[in-house]
């Protein structure tokens, strides 16, 4: 049994490092419901700064050369220190810059008690506690500033939502804000493997109490001492087991992590990458959309995730923004509106993935509004020859089929092109897609019950190469992809956050509609945004499959049990003369 949690650990260092070190400073939860531990970095030449705070589960004092060894050989050196971290900022710049950083462990990982419940609501309260007590120590300027990538960006909504004291702007830097639409069920669709190798690999690795931490460098071992393996599991609720298990929004699971958007009023630099087209590329495009701040900004970018957000020039952005509303000392104009609303970087021509010089090639120009006012959203009509067309043709009834259940290894798909484009077309924003589906049974097989529609985009350059980009990881990705469980295929028209560009489905347990044999429904499949410079001579390719196709990576749906055979298997056809099938495309227009 480990021993009885103590509170005042706090071991405090000036000397070894170019800035004050306390580590394992201890909040208390104003709920009583017990503590968090955190790391506090300090400038040593002032008296009081303003603070960067991080909350999160992959442990504040595991370095991130133990983390990922890669990733921080590649990192940008003047953010490599002591006391580096995954996804976090780099004590050792920021504190040279006059900042104050908090890096606290989430409750139930690291050093701090309690429950593992990643993203829920109890662990976003706890984070508005450390929050206001930054804001409230001796050597805080009681201003506070949010800024981390991904988990630590995805955790920026909900606790700005919250609107703790001292919370002066967020910088969410590729973090999604939407958990069960960007993270969990793309379309009512469960996107299993990741979550299952981020729980295994980074979050139930530093458990409060889990024995072994400090043999492996993954951080020391719990101060307390260890716990049995059935006390870490009742102390844990397991993302892969909760997301399996519960299917709708209206599900207290899910229901209990929703918040609301517009409740963000903090000003708030929103940075996407158009590379993040399986988790967070929507949540941050969302959130700037949806946030009630009256200062926000959306930037985009490309690249690997962990990568760009310590390239120089993107940290002078981020500086920037931050010494605006921490410091007052503004340079750019974020703080009385006059900075780009919209700054955006424009994937023109075939650069290569993974290759960070070659991609700062890409051109960048800025907007005043998301989306774009002049957007023209144009239709490219399906035919039955595989072509995408911008007239509609009068077709007779016919379909095209393709088995159900594809999968990475075994893809079932069906590819529409279009014609080679005549001038250069930008397309930048939301896609939807129109489809008129059904399905079918094999002989002596179950009858079917749904049908999944997996849809993907991708650019052809005039030399007849498929043009892939570089994924959140690292790998080879499209323009973007899209999903929908036809079943769930019902949109609220009436809910104010729907827009024709972008269907909305709320997903709830009584929103399920019956898919049935031989019947032809005619379904909206939401697209994530993207933005492609198509160049005189490229095409667009329009793909519809049953499963994951290339470009997925480790973010793939293959759960037998959410895809079961037996409710899924068999064929599935797109009808033509039952009515249009289209993709909707935002082109936009040179600026007059």
């Amino acid at each position: 049994m480990p021993n009885p949690v103590r509170e005042d650990l706090t071991t405090r260092d000036e000397t070894s490092f170019p800035y004050i070190f306390e580590q394992n400073v201890t909040i208390q939860l104003k709920d009583g419901s017990g503590l968090v531990r955190c790391n506090v970095y300090r400038p040593k030449d002032l008296e009081k700064a303003p603070v960067l705070v991080t909350y999160g589960p992959y442990g504040k004092d595991i370095h991130y050369r133990d983390f990922h060894p890669k990733s921080f050989s590649e990192v940008n050196p003047e953010h490599h220190s002591e006391h580096s971290a995954w996804e976090t900022p780099d004590p050792g710049f920021w504190t040279k810059h006059g900042y104050a950083i908090v890096r606290a462990d989430e409750r139930g990982t690291g050093q701090s008690r309690g429950k593992l419940d990643t993203m829920s609501r109890e662990t976003s309260e706890a984070f508005f506690d450390v929050v206001e007590w930054a804001a409230e120590q001796p050597w805080s300027t009681g201003k506070v500033g949010l800024l981390g990538i991904s988990y630590y960006a995805g955790s920026q909504w909900r606790v700005a939502a919250r609107q703790p004291k001292g919370l002066a702007c967020i910088i969410p830097w590729e973090g999604m804000s939407d958990y069960y639409r960007d993270r969990c069920r793309h379309g009512g669709i469960l996107s299993n493997s990741f979550i299952k190798f981020w729980w295994d690999r980074q979050v139930v690795s530093n458990q409060y109490g889990r024995p072994g931490r400090a043999a492996r460098n993954w951080g020391p071992d719990t101060i307390e001492g260890d716990l049995p393996e059935e006390e870490l599991v009742a102390n844990r609720q397991d993302q892969t087991i909760d997301n399996a298990e519960n299917y709708f929004r209206d599900d207290i699971y899910y229901a209990s992590k929703e918040y609301t958007q517009s409740d963000i009023q903090v000003p708030l630099l929103s940075v996407a990458n158009w590379g993040g087209i399986l988790l967070h590329l929507r949540g941050n495009v969302e959130g700037y959309t949806q946030a009630g701040s009256e200062l926000k900004y959306l930037r985009f970018i490309t690249g690997r995730h962990d990568l760009p957000f310590y390239y120089k020039e993107e940290v002078e952005i981020q500086r920037s923004f931050l010494d605006a509303f921490l410091k007052g000392e503004d340079r750019v104009g974020w703080s009385n509106g006059t900075a780009p609303k919209v700054d955006m970087v424009l994937r023109k021509g075939d650069v290569g993935f993974d290759n960070a010089e070659a991609e700062k090639q890409f051109p960048r120009r800025v907007e005043n509004e998301w989306p774009i006012a002049r957007t023209q959203y144009t239709k490219y009509y399906l035919t039955s020859d595989r072509e995408l067309v911008t007239a509609p043709r009068q077709e007779r009834p016919v379909k095209i089929t393709y088995r159900a259940l594809g999968t990475l290894d075994n893809p079932q798909l069906v590819q529409f092109t279009t014609a080679p484009f005549e001038q250069e077309t930008e397309i930048t924003g939301h896609i939807v897609a129109h489809l008129n589906v059904s399905m079918s049974p094999d002989p002596g097989a179950p009858t079917l019950r749904d049908i999944d529609l997996f849809v993907t985009l991708r650019y052809i350059s005039p030399e007849g190469n498929e043009v892939f980009y570089t994924g959140t990881a690292g790998d080879p990705v499209p323009l973007c992809k899209g999903w929908l469980r036809v079943s769930m295929r019902k949109v609220n028209k009436e809910h104010p956050r729907h827009r024709t560009y972008l269907p909305h489905r709320d997903y709830y347990s009584t929103d399920v509609l019956p898919v049935i044999p031989g019947e032809v429904y005619g379904v909206d499949v939401e697209v994530w945004p993207t933005n492609v410079v198509v160049e005189k001579g490229g095409k667009i390719v329009f793909e519809v499959s049953s499963g994951d196709t290339q470009g997925c990576g480790i973010f793939q749906h293959n759960s037998p049990i959410d895809r079961a055979p037996e409710k899924f298997q068999g064929q599935n056809h797109i009808n033509f003369g039952h009515g249009d099938n289209y993709v909707v495309l935002p082109i936009i227009p040179p600026k007059a």
